[in-house]
This record gives structure tokens, C-alpha cells and sequence, in this order.
């Protein structure tokens, strides 16, 4: 801060930086304000230093600096206009260090340490930030309707704010959100993914789902989620809010994961629900096959949302998965069955396991109790499968090019289905997981394989990877009553 004091700067820390110094929290990157040239200022200070790097926005006036493992944003102190199209600004100019806070979204964040200059060591608190922060109030420091239509991500960013630091929206800034839902058509969806993906690591996620659901946010960005709300009845027969339930599970993930991705699985794991709703008289409500559609929807909402091939991946197998473990507690469940369970969920199967434990939301003690009890042993005998088998990394000891050596074939349709008839071997006890005996019971099948018409190989192929990612759709489970 020395070069920005020799050379006649006002420099501001301002924002989150000092919301959370006030708060006793982690710091994180700094945002600095500076009447005057900011990426010239950041460029004197990074030559000073001899370390670091700079990189410019010079339509901005902004400049980061990367130096010790934490980013400094050097923006210079200015006012911002706006096209009705676009939440970047259209116009750029430099003001003093009151007018540039009136800009920040809310007043907690509009907040600005002195560093250098005739404001040095002073707080400045022109909204009542101090107090709004205290008692846990979330206000914009201007009008709310033009803070939002300006830039309609901050509505998102008070959602979270809400939700991690556990303040009430004024009602003013709450109406604001309410009355601008249209204008998120203009963020980046990658934006939007952004703020949804760190309340979802935030400290209180299912506040944030639910503050966006009666806002209307929710209803804009995933209307699946919205959909998922209301009871509906025939006769006696009733089946249960599935919103409602989603909310409960994902709150019994939290308390057990900080994953991101497996508190997203909790909040839509039944979102496949009210596309497969299906009344029968003598059945009364039934889903079936809900998860295989609810993964569809998890992946299109995923990649609506920007999340990445991985995340899309996971949060998708996540859903399709969660009715399989508690499908594996019914008795006469073999191991076989359960090791196939194990090798699909592969390394996601403890986040498994969490998300299906959590989906046990009855109100019944005794059902609870017994549903446990009933997880519990499933998951020991995993343990046991897993110890005797490593199942984790599961694959046939004889790979496909061998195969070609033994058998004296090319690759085709006669390797797939003699290393998927080993593994089955395997799967279902017929041999040890073992080198000697796979090789053994390869050279047993492979001249029957090498006369079978390719065709019907193929066939074969094709059914078990269906019957490798087959659901079973039999089971409902139990209501709250």
C-alpha cells in the first residue's frame, strides 16, 4: 500500500472482504476501490513487488493481481450505466469513492476500509451497512427495482446471502426481486450456474432453495422443481408433496455432505415424479420408472445450468441410482445383486448410500426404525462383498486383447461377449475373482462363443449392458402414514 500512498491514491478494501473481517470469517480475495487510475496503480504496485501478475480490463477500469495464492481486484472508484439488454455496463466513468458504493448490490457490501489518502483508517458506512449487518437485514442501498433490472444476477446473490449469513430480505428488496424475475433472460447461464453451485456448497442450502421458490426465482431457472409441489387425491388415496419431501432429504444430505453435487441429487432425486404419476384404482399412485426419467431431467437441468461433463455425470447416475440400495434390503437380496449395485455406483457408492439413507422421511417412528435397521445390514453386507471381492474396481482379469491372443480372433463382437460372460461368471459366484480361474473358464466357453452367428453377439452385448444399468421399477416407497 506504500506505492499507492506516495503516489497520491485513494484506496478503498471494500465489499465482501470487509463484511466478512466483521463477521470473524475467512477473508478470501480482496476488492479494492481507487479514485483514480486503478490498472495503472496495480501495474506500479505488481513492478514494486517483482512477483505477481496482472491481468487488465481496461473497458472496466479493473485490473486482478494474482500474488501469494489470493487475487487483488484494483477497480477504479466509478458509476455505472446500462443498455435494458445486457447486465454489462454500457457506460464507465470515474466518480468519488461515495458514488461508486451507491452501485454495490447491497448495503452489507457497500462498506469500504480507507487504506491510503485523507479517508486512512476509517470505515465508511453511507447506508447503514453496519447495523443492516448486525441485525441481519438484506437491503440494496438504492431503489431496489433499479439495483435489479441493472443486473439481474444480484437478485441470485441475495438469495445467497439470505441463506449463508442468516438475514431476512427487506421487504422493499424482497418486492424488487418479485417484480424483476423477468429480467434473468439477459445472465449467462454459466452466471446463473455459478450462484446456484455455491449455494449449494453454501452453509444452509435448502433456506436458499426455499427462499427461491417463494420468490419465484426457482419457477424462472428450474421450473422441474417447481413442478414437483402439491398433493393430489382420489378417494383415499393420496400421495405426498413431493417438493416438500425433496426439501427434507436434501436437509438430511447437508447434515451428512458437503458435496455439492450429492445435496443437489437430494433436492431433485424424485424429480422424475411428476412425469411418471400414474393412478390406478386397485394400485392406487405409482411412479414407476421415475428415477430413469428423473435422471434425464437432472442431466438437461445440469447442462442448462453450465455445470460440467463430471458434475452432469454424477448428479445424473446419483438420481438414477437412489432407489437401488434401499431395493437391496428386501430379504433373499443376493450377493450378486448387490455387488452389481456396487460396481454401477463404482466410486460415487458411499455418496450413494448417504442420498438413500437420507430419502428414509417417514413420520413413522417404527417404520423408521425398521427401514434403518433394514439399510444398515445391506450396508454391512456391501462391507463384506467389498472386503472379499474388491468390487470397487471391478474388471475381468482377462482383458480384451488378451482374449484375441488366446482365442486367435480379431476385436468383434466374439471379445465382448466372452469378457462380459466373465465377468457375469464372477458377478454371480460361478468362479472366484481370480486370474487362473478366469483364464480357466475362457478357455471352457470360447468355442461355443467363436460358432455363435456375431448377430446374436451383438444381441447379447446389448442386453447386458441393459441388464447392467436396469432399474427395478417394483418398488414404491412406503407414505408417511
Amino acid at each position: 500500500m506504500d506505492t499507492a500512498g506516495e503516489e497520491g491514491y485513494e484506496l478503498y478494501a471494500v465489499g465482501g472482504c470487509i463484511r466478512n473481517l466483521l463477521l470473524g470469517r475467512e477473508i478470501g480475495d480482496i476488492d479494492l476501490s481507487v479514485v483514480g487510475d486503478a490498472v495503472q496503480l496495480a501495474r506500479r504496485i505488481t513492478e514494486r513487488l517483482a512477483s505477481g501478475r496482472v491481468t487488465v480490463y481496461s473497458r472496466f477500469g479493473t485490473a486482478l493481481v494474482r500474488h501469494n495464492d489470493r487475487d487483488y481486484e484494483f477497480a477504479t472508484a466509478r458509476a455505472e450505466s446500462y443498455l435494458p439488454d445486457s447486465r454489462k455496463p454500457a457506460a464507465v466513468k470515474p466518480v468519488p469513492i461515495g458514488e461508486d458504493l451507491k452501485r454495490r448490490d447491497f448495503t452489507m457490501n457497500a462498506l469500504a476500509l480507507g487504506l491510503t489518502g485523507p479517508r486512512k483508517g476509517e470505515l465508511l458506512d453511507l447506508f447503514e451497512g453496519l447495523a443492516d449487518l448486525e441485525n441481519r437485514i438484506l437491503r440494496t442501498p438504492l431503489e431496489p427495482d433499479l439495483t435489479f433490472s441493472d443486473d439481474p444476477l444480484r437478485m441470485l446473490r441475495g438469495i445467497r446471502f439470505a441463506a449463508e449469513y442468516g438475514c431476512k430480505i427487506e421487504p422493499g428488496t424482497w418486492s424488487g426481486i418479485r417484480k424483476n424475475l423477468a429480467r434473468l433472460e439477459i445472465v449467462a447461464r454459466e452466471r446463473i450456474g455459478e450462484e446456484i453451485w455455491k449455494m449449494l456448497s453454501g452453509s444452509d442450502p435448502v433456506r436458499a432453495v426455499q427462499l427461491m421458490i417463494d420468490s419465484g426465482l426457482m419457477a424462472v431457472i428450474m421450473p422441474e422443481i417447481s413442478a414437483m409441489s402439491g398433493i393430489e387425491q382420489v378417494g383415499r388415496h393420496h400421495h405426498k408433496d413431493v417438493l416438500k419431501h425433496s426439501l427434507r432429504v436434501m436437509q438430511n444430505v447437508v447434515e451428512n455432505s458437503g458435496d455439492p453435487v450429492v445435496r443437489f441429487a437430494g433436492l431433485i432425486h424424485d424429480i422424475g415424479k411428476p412425469a411418471s404419476k400414474r393412478f390406478y384404482p386397485d394400485q392406487g399412485w405409482t411412479f414407476h420408472g421415475h428415477e430413469v426419467v428423473g435422471a434425464r431431467i437432472a442431466a438437461r437441468i445440469a447442462r442448462r445450468l453450465r455445470l460440467g461433463k463430471a458434475n452432469t455425470a454424477r448428479l445424473s447416475k446419483l438420481v438414477r441410482l437412489h432407489m437401488r440400495p434401499i431395493n437391496l434390503t428386501s430379504e433373499g437380496v443376493t450377493d450378486s445383486a448387490i455387488r452389481r449395485m456396487m460396481i454401477e455406483a463404482g466410486e460415487d457408492l458411499d455418496d450413494q448410500l448417504i442420498l438413500c439413507r437420507a430419502d428414509i422421511t417417514t413420520a413413522n417412528p417404527k417404520l423408521v426404525n425398521r427401514y434403518l435397521a433394514n439399510f444398515e445390514d445391506m450396508a454391512r453386507r456391501m462391507e463384506d462383498v467389498e472386503a472379499r471381492d474388491r468390487m470397487r474396481s471391478f474388471q475381468s482379469p482377462i482383458r480384451g486383447d488378451e482374449i484375441m491372443d488366446i482365442c486367435g480372433v480379431e476385436a468383434g463382437p466374439v471379445v465382448g461377449a466372452l469378457k462380459g460372460r466373465i465377468e457375469d461368471a464372477i458377478l454371480d459366484g460361478g468362479i472366484p475373482y481370480d486370474y487362473d480361474a478366469a483364464k480357466q473358464y475362457l478357455l471352457s466357453i470360447k468355442d461355443e462363443a467363436m460358432k455363435t452367428d456375431p448377430k446374436d453377439l451383438i444381441v447379447e452385448i446389448r442386453n447386458r449392458a441393459r441388464n447392467r444399468t436396469r432399474v427395478d421399477r417394483d418398488f414404491r416407497f412406503p407414505t408417511d402414514e
